[in-house]
């Protein structure tokens, strides 16, 4: 390898795009072709460094099968970046037996932390942490160190971890500053405001106030019946009865909830849970339906008890109820909580990341457009949706796939 590569190589290694692309800029041999793509993709040219590097690897011939594979790290990456979840993962694990067979360890390593970032956008918390369980950190440079901190930081906040988040936070922080990357550091900062913003809202006795993750983390380790209406469920002491596929019982939960220790008038559960304009005979009868159904659902946990104008909710081992809600009640909070990135989201991302149908996200993405909260950007394939990266609450409870704790 020539010193012009070489040295183009350093200077891509120390976050040096410009000065890269000053050694090779004007070369099409496979190794420049390479570097000159990964550095426009350090300077946000994404999809000229996609091509570049689909050239590149075009070029490497079939025995430089390292080169090729180090290619595909390098689109995997980019993929990730443009929010790419349909690149096949399969490749990329590829490229990582194939960077491990030859010794490349730390390319291997870099791979399995690439393969842990996917993982984690599209929800697999499980699959993510395996996939890093036993990388050697010191395989890594600091800036791929920096950002596996960040992986295990967003695990941990997936989970409410905040202890651990905050380490693996501090650690990132520690690592950004040895890389040098001024960007990486402001994602890493970007990161730790989660810990620091309002996650959820605890509502009770009549009042309600915002929740930090830490707070949210000691009212799901309490002893109190928990109506959560961030995850749909009712959970008490590692008990949980799951109610998200039963929106009709949640409703009348959540409502019981609210109004503990008092009861909830007959007419308010009907407005709530079916959305009644005007009362008859048949709504009553639908309610006092879901109401049976809903103390067999709650029965290892709570009792519903009739009283003269409506219903009341009895925890049984416990002397406290609580409602633990959303920070801010929105319609599309999920797609609003994966556009808070900052990154520029795909249609077909999003659905992948949700585990919703395109046309779901097509209309819920138009009505976040008309409302103005999103913008989309491009036509056709290559239309992509962003929003404002500062919304004033965290939505680590938002995010697809996360644990239910206890």
């Amino acid at each position: 390898m020539d010193s012009m590569i070489v040295a183009a190589a350093r200077a891509l290694a120390a976050g040096d795009a410009l000065g890269a692309l000053n050694r090779v800029a004007l070369r099409d041999d496979a190794s420049a072709l390479a570097l000159r793509g990964i550095a426009m993709a350090q300077l946000g040219d994404l999809e000229r460094a996609r091509a570049l590097l689909r050239r590149a690897a075009k070029a490497f011939g079939p025995r430089e099968a390292v080169a090729r594979a180090r290619c595909a790290l390098a689109a995997a990456e980019i993929a990730l970046v443009t929010r790419d979840l349909g690149w096949p993962l399969a490749t990329l694990e590829t490229a990582r037996a194939t960077l491990a067979s030859a010794g490349d360890v730390r390319n291997a390593a870099h791979a399995r932390h690439l393969i842990a970032r996917r993982l984690l956008l599209t929800g697999r918390v499980d699959d993510a942490e395996r996939a890093i369980a036993d990388l050697d950190v010191s395989l890594l440079p600091p800036a791929s160190r920096a950002a596996l901190e960040l992986i295990v930081a967003g695990i941990a906040l997936r989970r409410l971890r905040t202890r651990a988040a905050r380490d693996a936070l501090e650690r990132a922080a520690l690592a950004a500053e040895s890389a040098g990357i001024a960007s990486l550091a402001a994602e890493v900062e970007r990161a730790s405001f989660v810990l620091d913003t309002p996650a959820a809202r605890l509502v009770g006795r009549g009042a309600e106030r915002p929740l930090l993750l830490e707070e949210v983390e000691a009212v799901l380790a309490s002893d109190a019946l928990i109506v959560d209406a961030c995850r749909n469920c009712v959970r008490h002491a590692g008990a949980l009865v799951s109610l998200a596929t039963r929106p009709v019982l949640f409703a009348l939960a959540r409502s019981l909830g609210e109004a503990w220790p008092h009861d909830v008038a007959r007419d308010v559960l009907l407005v709530r849970a079916f959305g009644a304009k005007s009362v008859d005979d048949s709504h009553r009868a639908r309610l006092r339906v879901e109401i049976g159904r809903l103390r067999v659902a709650l029965t290892p946990l709570a009792e519903i008890r009739a009283t003269k104008r409506g219903f009341a909710l009895e925890p049984r081992r416990t002397s406290d109820v609580v409602v633990l809600a959303r920070p801010v009640e929105e319609a599309h909070a999920s797609v609003l909580a994966l556009l808070d990135d900052g990154e520029a989201w795909s249609t077909s991302a999003l659905a992948l990341a949700l585990g919703a149908s395109q046309r779901t996200l097509q209309r819920a993405l138009e009505d976040l457009a008309r409302e103005g909260k999103v913008q989309p950007f491009g036509r056709g394939r290559s239309r992509r949706w962003i929003m404002p990266p500062v919304s004033g609450f965290t939505t680590a409870l938002l995010l697809p796939a996360a644990l239910p704790i206890g």
